[in-house]
């Protein structure tokens, strides 16, 4: 049975995605057969694997990391957000139904009706989690698992299956990573720690600094007063870096460069620039197609919500989406959709993906999405579509613009393409393209000839680059991360933990988790194969750890200092990845464990 580690978080978006991808990086590089992991993930940005099974792109990123193919044991269970209180949700790749916030953690509002597509909701859940970790485990050196939101929610600890339920069903050593660029990264650490049971806390090894800028030196006391006050010792200080670009859970976010309104944008090699504006539908998904033309010198990509920001656009995208019919109600409450329509009537390029396709076509009959009937589409595109309750998964490959193109799908919605020139899977009008396929903008030939249609409709004299290569792009990044955590982590010390699991005599912080209800049957269990497993895999039964007696508050003398390497101060960089917000457009959710699919 290989190795593992739990890469937890104080909040959502401390970094623990980075983290993961650059621990997975680091061990490739030192030839371990490593391979990501999250038991649980809400996300709208989402990819297909070879075997037609859909995960967080995240976790697909996280295998390219480790130099693996990605698979649905990566990410047995995402949750894709169709409201504030429902998801969609996808078992070992495969959806198999919506379920609400309340049916999901296993609770029913008074005389509800919710049928769960998941009988026992998140609980039930638990076993084939486990189980993919299992199989992870027998097939690799070591697992890095990323945990979401907080391991100190509280409220949601009785069903954990993705933060300390999984650490302690596989008796993980634990990491928690703290955003420092917030503030109050040390009550971070310490609340988080202190909000956990003594059969949790016993497996948090330690802390990991993300995202600090100055003068390190300046750190070190407080890293000193921490270890004084949780025994625990911090695995090192990650600088700011720019440019660190991943693909992330949620959020308006484009992750090769950073925040496309704050990224660096290297001169065209023409004459002209080419601005490209990306509609920020509700409940947008794969917003990670611009990044291939954010990636393209001389393109300028950015996220909008008013008619008037599509005037100077050369080409306007408009991406998938979780909610197509809501999508397509925005467009026309904004006015963004008689704007797209003027713009069409002008032959000003627009471009549909997947949701943004369909909304473009003539007609939608929705009885499975928002069950809205029969709704009147955009009529740019002589396209019909009828949503099936079979959602189509699929890695196509074919010809485009005379070129190679690769591509993914994910979508309920069949289209019936009734005119027009054949474009991918969909049709093009005019300077109106349409297609179901995501990803198709990273096949390097196919974007370039793309870009030429579009610079010469928009009359614009733009020459795309001959030699940007995303996936070169792409590698370059992941290899910043390893190089992150190889430079600024005690790589000794986290090797340490993967192999050998939970350093012993870590004490209690109290106060220790509140009283609830018997969380999942985890306490002791061993279910990969180390001491401590019974029969059947099933959970060895185990005294609790006796609390330590309360100590008063403050810090308590201060011990040694942590053995954190600290290289070479490299200047204040500039934030990895910050939202690019629009305020008529819902932000994806972030709450990941805080009781709202």
């Amino acid at each position: 049975m290989g190795g593992g580690l739990l890469v937890a978080g104080t909040t959502s978006d401390a970094g623990k995605s980075v983290v993961t991808a650059g621990i997975c990086r680091w061990l490739a590089r030192r030839g371990v057969k490593v391979a990501p992991f999250k038991g649980q993930n809400m996300s709208l940005n989402s990819f297909v694997t070879r075997e037609g099974a859909e995960i967080g792109r995240a976790q697909a990123m996280q295998a390219q990391a480790a130099r693996v193919e990605p698979t649905a044991l990566m990410n047995p269970v995402l949750l894709k957000p169709g409201s504030d209180r429902s998801s969609q949700v996808v078992l070992l790749g495969k959806p198999v139904g919506e379920l609400s916030a309340r049916g999901f953690f296993g609770e029913r509002a008074p005389g509800a009706q919710d049928p769960s597509p998941v009988p026992g909701g998140r609980q039930a859940l638990f076993e084939p989690v486990v189980a993919c970790l299992e199989e992870l485990r027998r097939t690799h050196d070591a697992v890095i698992c990323e945990g979401a939101g907080s391991p100190a929610e509280i409220n949601l600890r009785r069903t954990d299956i993705v933060n300390m339920g999984i650490a302690r069903a596989a008796r993980l050593p634990v990491v928690v990573v703290g955003d420092i660029d917030r503030g109050g990264v040390f009550a971070q650490f310490f609340g988080t720690t202190a909000l956990l049971a003594p059969e949790d806390q016993e497996l948090v090894a330690g802390y990991l600094v993300n995202k600090f800028r100055g003068d390190v030196t300046l750190l070190e006391p407080g890293l000193e007063m921490l270890r004084g006050l949780t025994g625990r010792r911090t695995f090192g200080v990650l600088p700011y870096a720019s440019g660190l670009g991943i693909d992330e859970e949620d959020g308006l976010r484009v992750s090769l460069r950073g925040a496309v309104r704050e990224a660096p944008v290297a001169p065209p090699v023409g004459d002209d620039v080419l601005r490209v504006a990306v509609c920020a539908v509700p409940l947008m998904s794969n917003f990670t197609d611009v990044d291939a033309l954010a990636a393209e010198p001389g393109v300028l990509v950015r996220f909008v919500d008013r008619p008037a920001e599509l005037a100077d656009a050369d080409l306007v995208v408009v991406p998938g989406t979780r909610g197509t019919v809501r999508a397509l109600a925005w467009l026309r409450e904004r006015g963004l959709a008689d704007a797209l329509v003027r713009r069409a009537a002008d032959g000003r390029p627009v471009l549909g993906i997947c949701g943004g396709f369909q909304a473009l076509g003539e007609r939608i009959e929705d009885e499975v999405e928002s069950r809205a009937g029969t709704v009147t589409g955009l009529g740019l595109l002589p396209v019909r579509v009828r949503f099936a309750r079979e959602k189509t998964l699929a890695r196509p490959v074919g010809q485009a613009l005379g070129e190679r193109v690769e591509g993914y799908e994910i979508h309920h919605g069949v289209a019936e393409v009734g005119g027009g020139t054949a474009f991918l899977d969909g049709c093009r009008v005019g300077s109106v393209w349409g297609t179901h396929w995501h990803g198709s903008l990273e096949s390097d030939g196919f974007r370039r000839a793309f870009l030429r249609e579009v610079a010469e409709a928009a009359g614009r004299r733009f020459v795309p680059a001959p030699d940007t290569c995303f996936g070169a792009l792409r590698e370059e990044q992941l290899d910043r991360l390893g190089d992150l955590v190889e430079e600024h982590a005690d790589t000794d010390a986290l090797l340490r933990l993967v192999e050998q699991g939970p350093p012993a005599g870590l004490p209690f912080v109290p106060p220790g988790a509140p009283a609830s209800p018997t969380p999942l049957p985890t306490d002791g269990a061993d279910r990969t194969g180390r001491a401590g497993r019974t029969d059947g895999g099933m959970p060895a039964p185990r005294q609790a750890a006796a609390p330590a007696p309360p100590a008063p508050p403050g810090p308590r003398a201060p011990q040694a200092a942590p053995s954190v390497e600290h290289p070479r101060e490299r200047g204040v960089q500039a934030d990895p990845v910050a939202r690019a917000a629009t305020d008529g457009a819902p932000r994806q959710s972030t709450t990941r464990e805080r009781g709202t699919s």
